[in-house]
């Protein structure tokens, strides 16, 4: 049974990405000519911020913004929502597989949804991609977006530069990050909706149990040597996430297993370290206070998740969060976590869409 996990982890690892955003472009009924159309353009800024780190990372970050329609005849202001994606992807493959403008425009159009900008920021770097944290080694990525991302929205464009008009919404370790955001600068974002959010909690694997080869990563030499190793390149990005050592090349971080005598030897307090800055539950304690000022948290999950981990650690952290006196929706719905997203069925369009119009404050509200 053992075997069988792994390799179904293993195997989920590897593709994870790929099956997610891998949706076909969904065929949406052709919108009228009386129903008007937003539209993504594409922005950029050199960040300062991100110049900080061991990876190579590319200071020029590009961000998708989404207009809506009546953004270019209008003098009006409209709530910002930030969206954050997964790892091992980037805003093109999200925009191109989810539908994500036809489904805004339907729900602009059917009156869902009062009009907001969406903004999706390219967290993707030459490791696996934001773990959305700030690392001397990976990148100082909350800074990058609550100190510069941030302000370079609201001084760009009309938005409404109020905590209340802004939201904080992603997918797997983008639905952590958000969930990270929110929690830590309530003074930004009011509200979190987190699709299927992962390294919520522990679940019942023990990490020293996952298929992850320790001898590799000490001996390789570039991260492009541990490709197509599954939680192998994973795990050693979110090393050099949460254990960063600047002075310890090629990696420049800390591990978890450190070779002694021939062998990989656990260091227990490394590992500790990681699930203490790494998982949402370690979080939810130090940050009581910060949750109880947001207006609104939601988050959901698949309960056909093959890495049943997530499913268990999705159903902790709603529990923990209720046993804190954090008022929060949670749903666990019938389905994988990457196929009932984008339609018009879908999580984003269903739940998401309306969670927003509920919450968000709009101009003249």
């Amino acid at each position: 049974m053992k075997i069988v996990v792994i390799a179904i982890i293993t195997w989920l690892a590897t593709m994870c990405a790929n099956i997610c955003l891998g949706q076909k472009p969904h065929n949406f009924p052709e919108i009228s000519q009386q129903n008007e159309r937003g539209n993504f353009v594409t922005d950029s800024f050199t960040s300062t911020l991100l110049n900080e780190n061991k990876i190579h990372l590319n200071p020029l970050r590009k961000i998708y913004v989404y207009l809506p329609a009546s953004y270019k005849s209008s003098k009006r202001s409209y709530p910002v929502v930030f969206y954050f994606h997964t790892i091992v992807t980037n805003p093109s493959q999200l925009l191109e597989s989810s539908g994500i403008k036809d489904l805004l425009d339907k729900a602009f159009n059917s009156h869902l949804c009062r009009e907001f900008i969406l903004v999706v920021p390219d967290c993707s770097s030459p490791v696996a991609g934001s773990f959305y944290e700030n690392s001397p080694t990976s990148g100082r990525w909350l800074d990058y977006i609550t100190q510069e991302l941030v302000p370079f929205i609201d001084a760009k464009y009309r938005s409404i530069p109020q905590k209340e008009s802004r939201a904080a919404i992603g997918d797997f370790m983008g639905g952590r990050g958000a969930f990270v955001l929110a929690m830590t600068r309530p003074d930004l974002f009011s509200m979190v909706y987190a699709l299927h959010p992962v390294a919520t909690g522990m679940g019942n694997i023990p990490w020293v149990n996952m298929d992850i080869n320790w001898e590799k990563i000490h001996t390789a030499t570039s991260f492009e040597e541990l490709a197509g190793l599954g939680f192998t390149s994973i795990f050693l990005a979110i090393q050099q996430a949460f254990l960063p050592n600047p002075d310890r090349p090629p990696f420049y971080c800390d591990f978890m297993f450190e070779p002694e005598n021939g062998h990989m030897k656990l260091n227990a307090e490394n590992m500790q370290k990681v699930k203490d800055s790494f998982l949402l539950d370690h979080y939810l304690q130090k940050n009581r206070q910060n949750l109880l000022q947001l207006k609104a948290i939601a988050f959901d999950w698949g309960r056909f998740d093959p890495i049943q981990d997530h499913v268990i650690s999705a159903e902790h952290l709603s529990r923990e969060l209720q046993d804190m006196g954090i008022n929060h929706e949670a749903e666990e719905y019938a389905g994988l976590p990457w196929n009932k997203n984008w339609s018009e069925t879908g999580r984003f369009y269903t739940r998401v869409i309306p969670f927003l119009n509920r919450h968000l404050k709009f101009e003249g509200n």
